[in-house]
């Protein structure tokens, strides 16, 4: 974790919004980011509602974040309602100051099995929020963008105004968002800002299913003794991103005092580069703690996947100048937090408190 003497703009804004609470909608409350910003915000005393139809997010991730809170004085109502029905999304919306969108079907395989269902999702959805953002007169839009949309840009690393061609349906979507969020603003005077989300990974996030993540995926296959395969030759790279600091960009993208920041989208991630060799030895060595039978696994190399790009890296000066972000973990950190959650999830009670 990176600290110093000095406050940080992140201080500063919770701070604020201790002393002065907010009314906050969260969409895919019940995700992974929704739920640590449902989180989040409770602890910071902020009246949150969230808004989720379960189609990937779980009921008790959000019992995990409201427990959490308890004791804070933050308020939360759920809506269970679908993005794609507007009038589902305009009663989540009333009322709200702020609205930080994290719902959408995120996956790369999955948008080029199903790229229907992810148009409508992440398209559609996203253009009923923006509606029903500007009918209810919020403060300000933040939405999950994400790093594929810069495709097979070559320039490392990545900056946010130089993008290439789009490598997947979601990568369109996720760029079709940002334009849509510009016009918006440029039209109705809806504020928005886009964060480009590199990698996101820590507590909640889903093991299971097809389509689901690297780092969780391998966490539980090692704890049930299980190969783990990596795709292509494992020199594939990422800028891994513990989801305190996607939290972090989320309300301090929605509490900028500058108006020059909005109409943009930021890159959100540690500015790090980590193969997946390298993070599968990671992973597994510092799982040892908890099972240590993992400590000779090896992993298992497959044909490489269609839509992924060779190497991704963030430059985040933008956000730091701004927005005032700084993360707080850096992939290493994040992965010690994360690994701990997953083994009390995952393994018995008296295997998870080894190591704690």
């Amino acid at each position: 974790m990176v600290s110093s003497g000095s406050r940080t703009r992140y201080d500063v804004v919770r701070d604020e919004l201790i002393g002065s609470p907010r009314t906050w909608l969260v969409t895919g409350a019940a995700g992974f980011i929704g739920s640590n910003l449902v989180q989040e915000l409770l602890q910071l005393r902020q009246h949150v509602v969230g808004l989720d139809n379960f189609a990937t997010g779980h009921r008790a991730n959000l019992d995990e974040a409201v427990a959490m809170s308890a004791g804070a004085p933050g308020t939360f109502r759920f809506v269970e309602g679908d993005i794609r029905d507007l009038n589902a999304v305009r009663e989540a919306t009333t009322g709200a100051d702020y609205v930080l969108h994290q719902a959408a079907l995120a996956s790369v395989p999955r948008s080029i099995a199903d790229p229907v269902s992810s148009s409508q999702v992440n398209v559609e959805g996203f253009l009923n929020v923006l509606v029903a953002s500007r009918d209810a007169s919020a403060r300000r839009v933040v939405y999950a963008s994400s790093s594929s949309v810069y495709g097979d840009a070559t320039t490392i690393p990545q900056v946010e105004h130089v993008t290439g061609r789009v490598l997947s349906p979601y990568a369109a979507t996720k760029a079709t968002n940002e334009m849509y969020a510009s016009v918006f603003q440029r039209t109705y005077g809806v504020q928005t800002i886009g964060l480009r989300y590199f990698n996101v990974f820590g507590r909640r996030q889903d093991p299971n299913g097809a389509y689901a993540a690297v780092i969780p995926r391998w966490i539980a296959k090692l704890l049930a003794n299980e190969r783990c395969e990596i795709f292509g030759d494992g020199e594939t790279s990422r800028d891994f991103c513990y989801v305190a600091n996607a939290v972090q960009a989320n309300i301090l993208a929605a509490m900028t005092p500058d108006a020059e920041a909005t109409d943009q989208a930021y890159n959100v991630a540690c500015g790090e580069e980590t193969s997946l060799n390298e993070l599968f030895r990671t992973i597994r060595d510092g799982l040892v703690a908890y099972q240590p039978s993992v400590a000779s696994a090896e992993p298992q190399y497959a044909t490489a996947r269609q839509g992924d790009i060779r190497r991704s890296l963030a430059d985040i000066g933008k956000a730091r100048r701004l927005l005032g972000y700084e993360p707080t973990h850096r992939a290493a950190a994040g992965l010690q937090e994360a690994l701990k959650w997953y083994a009390g999830q995952l393994l018995s009670v008296d295997e998870a408190a080894v190591g704690r």
